[in-house]
């Protein structure tokens, strides 16, 4: 468990060179509500954008998630719980006006990066 990481990961760095390449600048693992205990990959404050690149087995892909062959019980409620958190998650920015993108770690950079600029354009 020590190996997986929780922010830097390989597909949320791919898309923060690709952000950062198209001149986008952002806060990396931020809180975009300071009082809110929830981190984003990539937060672009002054537009109110979120952007959280999700672990296909972390959060239950509909098309890439596994079940666990041990302890199948415990990490079949651990994906359970993380799907509610990341809905609750949702709510919560939506509730306070923020933009929330939610990407899978399969998707392809461009297609995520192209969200967010469209995100970005919208909230200006």
């Amino acid at each position: 468990m020590q190996a997986n990481r929780g922010r830097d990961t390989k597909p949320e760095l791919a898309v923060r060179r690709a952000a950062h390449a198209a001149g986008l600048r952002y806060r990396v693992d931020h809180r975009p509500i300071p009082t809110l205990n929830r981190r984003a990959d990539l937060v672009f404050t002054r537009a109110k954008l979120a952007v959280f690149v999700d672990g296909c087995f972390w959060h239950g892909c509909p098309e890439h998630h596994t079940v666990a062959k041990s302890s199948a019980l415990f990490w079949s409620e651990k994906v359970t719980r993380n799907r509610e958190r990341d809905a609750e998650t949702n709510r919560l920015l939506s509730d306070d006006g923020w933009t929330v993108i939610r990407a899978w770690e399969h998707e392809p950079v461009t297609a995520v990066l192209s969200r967010i600029v469209e995100a970005l354009q919208r909230s200006t």
